[in-house]
């Protein structure tokens, strides 16, 4: 059993932590974007270095009381907020937002867990280089929550999720122990993986304080379009013709349907589109090119092809960088108009490539036949993930599904796991989605997980309630 973080506690703790290290938490630190969940805590701690965060650590481990690790508060799936049970401790560390070191000839950068992930973007480009992972939340969210969570987003095509951008981590584990991990190396075979163990595990083996990040150089050319295309099959064997014209070379690749037009039309924000009558399937295309290829002709070479094989309806072509924004602002602007609508159920999914058009269209039909939803497909169509999410219809409140949601989400759940697909692709499981993964989870691999928390985190004091069931 846990205990709160009582006066008690906190008394003691204060004793071993510089002044203005423990706070009252404020609002925004209990709160969660969705709004589904309100969290409690004792205190909010505000470390300014890994000594302290290994004291606090100690000191909860043993009072036995539970900490909540707080990035940027952008998680989707309620990791960042605890609900229920005794009252935790919060840990923010969003003090600790240095750079430890760059090196430019190795393409390595070494920063602080709280740093947010368009600082750690803005100091790689200061060097001439690029740190490439790319999320509509990058002014909030930390990189230590990215890495807490395998974070994804629109670059994952090319250049991985956010444990393929890692070489090393420090890291506090729940006895208050420091694994100073933070090396610079490609290769290191030295027994288990505790970097990679500890990136997606969601603040439930550890705190994750520092990491050396892996950079690339710029691309010499940036080339965005927004294609209309006849069906999610064309639009597959679109990204298949540009990979192979281009060698590669695609940043960005995302599908967007009908759906997501309309909401911005009816809900906002208010931009700018591109077509007069929204396609119903679109894709939005980023090429990042060296200098020995000419943009303009590359584009154009893509663009007649993909016309010849009958892949697309017709296209806008940025022709500059304000442009090439534009077109990047309606998809980032997506989520919000949804937020404005109001899901009913919201789904971060996952599927075989090959799978992604019969699953679109088998899904459409069995969630029809069980409510009149209105249905907004997108997302990263070049790495399988999807937001598919679901809407109440016009003319009728997101309230008037709470009868429905959980077999609607079953539905689309059932359908994911049918074929080979994950009910999470990059927001994590956090407590929102515990019972999805006990359901479609793997016994084998549920088993292990619960014994390699049990033999890091005996107390259960990390995270409590996420990931897996307290």
């Amino acid at each position: 059993m846990l205990n709160p973080c009582d006066a008690a506690f906190l008394a003691g703790l204060s004793e071993t932590l510089p002044p203005g290290t423990l706070r009252e938490a404020e609002p925004r630190w209990l709160s969660e974007p969705r709004g589904r969940y309100q969290g409690q805590a004792g205190a909010v701690a505000l470390p300014r270095s890994t000594a302290e965060v290994s004291a606090i650590l100690r000191a909860c481990a043993a009072a036995r009381v539970g900490i909540v690790p707080w990035g940027g508060g952008t998680g989707l799936v309620a990791g960042q907020v605890m609900a229920e049970g005794p009252a935790p401790l919060l840990l923010s560390l969003e003090r600790m937002a240095a750079v430890r070191g760059i090196w430019p000839g190795e393409n390595v950068i070494a920063v602080e867990a709280g740093m947010t992930l368009q600082s750690v973007q803005e100091a790689a480009a200061a060097a001439g280089l690029l740190f490439p992972l790319s999320l509509a939340s990058e002014g909030t969210a930390a990189i230590g929550g990215n890495l807490a969570t395998n974070a994804g987003g629109t670059a994952v095509l090319r250049y991985g999720n956010a444990r393929d951008l890692c070489l090393g981590l420090e890291a506090v584990l729940p006895d208050g122990s420091v694994w100073n991990g933070l090396g610079r190396l490609r290769k290191d075979n030295t027994g288990y993986d505790l970097k990679n163990l500890l990136i997606g595990s969601e603040g439930t083996l550890g705190v994750i304080t520092a990491a050396s990040l892996r950079l690339y150089s710029q691309p010499a050319a940036r080339v965005v379009a927004m294609l209309a295309v006849p069906s999610p099959a064309a639009a597959q064997a679109l990204l298949r013709l540009c990979q192979a014209q281009t060698g590669g070379l695609v940043s960005g690749f995302e599908l967007i349907g009908r759906m997501g037009f309309e909401f911005l039309a009816e809900a906002g924000p208010a931009l700018p589109l591109p077509f007069a009558a929204p396609p119903d399937w679109t894709v939005l295309l980023e090429l990042g090119l060296p200098v020995a290829m000419e943009p303009e002709a590359t584009m154009a070479g893509i663009y007649e092809a993909a016309d010849g094989a009958g892949l697309v309806l017709d296209g806008v072509i940025a022709t500059s960088e304000a442009q090439a924004d534009q077109l990047w602002a309606i998809r980032e602007s997506i989520p919000e108009a949804n937020k404005r609508i109001g899901a009913v159920a919201s789904h971060d999914i996952s599927l075989p490539l090959d799978a992604i058009p019969g699953f679109l269209e088998t899904a459409g039909v069995a969630l029809a036949a069980r409510a009149d939803v209105r249905i907004n497909a997108f997302g990263h169509l070049g790495d399988g993930n999807l937001h598919y999410n679901l809407f109440p219809a016009r003319g009728r409140h997101r309230s008037d599904y709470d009868d429905a949601r959980a077999e609607l989400t079953r539905i689309v759940h059932d359908l994911v796991a049918a074929e080979g697909g994950s009910i999470s692709a990059e927001h994590g499981i956090g407590r929102l989605k515990v019972a999805d993964l006990e359901r479609y989870g793997d016994p084998a691999r549920l088993a292990a997980m619960r014994a390699i928390k049990a033999a890091l985190d005996p107390a259960g004091i990390m995270n409590p309630g996420a990931v897996l069931r307290g």
